[in-house]
């Protein structure tokens, strides 16, 4: 089974969605990736179809987003 992908910035609102993703579904079922720390997924992350972070992609392709922290034009910086 794929995972889903929680894409963060690290800001508080990215950090406590992110808990509570975590203990929601289990740190077995999602990927944590903060965009950050690792630019390099900027790009999967658009693909995927997120708009702002916090952002949960579900393994059938679903973009959710959860409350706002920041517009992906924030995180590119």
């Amino acid at each position: 089974m794929r995972k889903s992908i929680f894409y963060h910035a690290g800001c508080p609102v990215c950090t406590s969605a992110e808990k509570d993703i975590v203990n929601l579904i289990g740190a077995d079922n999602v990927e944590v990736v903060h965009l950050g720390e690792n630019k390099a997924r900027i790009s999967e992350a658009e693909n995927a179809g997120v708009k702002s972070v916090p952002a949960l992609v579900t393994p059938n392709g679903n973009t959710l987003h959860i409350n706002f922290g920041a517009s992906m034009e924030d995180v590119k910086g």
